[in-house]
């Protein structure tokens, strides 16, 4: 019987349907544990008796492939496949599945909860509250500002709808998709650095450079406009975190809201740990119990599908 390994502890967390579709294909489903990611030792360890692994933010290296003899098929449960070699398992014929569109709505409405909580200070009044205090803080009104959209999928595209439904102007970047697309949509095409220029707020929703350079080094940053509020609920390697800090230091970034690092954890010495005016979260954006079901299912009939030899449904190339 197959054996599928999953390290990751949010799968099938708000739903028995995607454990009912592996263990109903005789799938075999492991999981060494239930209350964190595998640690890479226990990963190398385990990968050895895997025909499937369902990860979630696990770097799966070509040594973890070939630790795996048995490896068929590796399925993120999520959308972004940046943390797995696709390349190198594209080169041992080992397909790698995802699940697109399960949270999008699920992120792009908790990136809209950072940009109003940073705006409004929400997160700063609760814990002066909490703390026996009763500041009254100010913060702008959304309404009639400019909101900044880099990468304009099926996330971009939602939060664009919202931010109109709030009055804002949404500007879009992305390379990929067409200026009559990005207005079909009901957003203004900006090449980027004029977008950073324009932007009350810019909110983050695309893939980081393979090469683990920056989008948003410190030259970027600073090229914001002043006062300006960065959002990113996407990946931490977009944003130099040291110059973000800085220029929420100096005053001249407004505030950042931020679900997503370059280490996760945060370092007890991390920048942003002690930077004013930024509200900081645990990589949470896509736990909704209705996009846990999607993509938990989503994963879970693709890994069926390949151990059974047939065609995924949801390939990463």
């Amino acid at each position: 019987m197959p054996t599928t390994l999953i390290t990751t502890p949010t799968f099938a967390r708000h739903s028995a349907r995607p454990w009912q579709i592996l263990e109903e294909a005789g799938a075999g489903p492991l999981r060494p544990r239930e209350d964190a990611a595998l640690p890479t030792a226990e990963l190398l360890q385990h990968a050895a008796e895997a025909d499937a692994l369902i990860v979630g933010m696990d770097p799966i290296t070509p040594e973890v492939m070939d630790a795996a003899p048995r490896l068929k098929v590796i399925a993120k449960h999520g959308v972004g496949v940046d943390t797995i070699d696709v390349a190198a398992a594209h080169a041992r014929a080992i397909p790698v599945v995802c699940a697109p569109g399960s949270n999008s709505r699920a992120v792009a409405e908790y990136t809209f909860g950072l940009l109003l909580s940073a705006t409004r200070s929400l997160a700063t009044s609760h814990s002066a509250v909490a703390a026996g205090g009763w500041p009254k803080l100010f913060g702008p009104e959304l309404h009639g500002k400019t909101l900044g959209i880099i990468g304009f999928g099926r996330i971009g595209r939602l939060l664009a709808g919202y931010a109109r439904a709030f009055g804002m102007e949404p500007l879009a970047h992305d390379p990929y998709v067409s200026e009559a697309d990005v207005r079909a949509h009901g957003a203004e095409p900006a090449a980027l650095d004029a977008l950073l220029a324009r932007a009350d707020a810019v909110s983050l929703h695309t893939p980081p450079d393979p090469s683990g350079t920056p989008l948003l080094d410190h030259a970027r940053l600073a090229a914001m406009k002043p006062g300006a509020i960065l959002v990113n609920a996407a990946r931490g390697g977009l944003v130099d975190e040291r110059a973000l800090a800085e220029l929420l230091g100096s005053g001249h970034l407004g505030a950042a809201a931020l679900d997503a690092f370059s280490t996760e954890p945060l370092p007890a010495d991390h920048p942003l740990r002690g930077a004013p005016r930024t509200l900081l979260t645990s990589h949470m954006a896509a736990c909704t119990p209705e996009a846990n079901q999607a993509m938990g299912a989503m994963v879970a009939e693709d890994v069926v599908r390949v151990l059974a030899g047939e065609e995924p449904h949801h390939q990463a190339r």
